[in-house]
């Protein structure tokens, strides 16, 4: 094991079978910590882009819904406009089956 000195030289030691054991148990332990970071990070990615994808098809589906609701407003103007007419027209009927009796 290397180890800077407080006057800046590098010494170098052999590590006991107690210590190379303890570093080898730090370093698996380290590795394992890592993997389970990358694989929870690879889950909330996962569930970012799932979740980015269902934002995606519930906002096209509301905009083909307002396409839909908008259309459909249209068509109710047309017929209340209609309809409008269609009243106007019978009751200047009545009025004039009024006037004839």
């Amino acid at each position: 094991m290397k180890g800077v000195g407080k006057n800046g030289v590098v010494t170098v030691r052999k590590m006991t079978e107690s210590e190379l054991a303890k570093e080898a148990e730090r370093l698996r332990s380290r590795a394992r910590h890592n993997e389970a970071s990358a694989l929870n990070h690879a889950r909330l990615e996962g569930q970012r882009e799932e979740r980015e994808k269902w934002q995606k098809t519930v906002a096209e589906k509301d905009a083909m819904q307002a396409e839909k609701d908008a259309m459909q407003a249209e068509k109710d103007a047309m017929y209340a406009e209609k309809i409008a007419e269609m009243q106007a027209l019978i009751a200047e009927l009545q009025t004039q089956l009024g006037e004839e009796k």
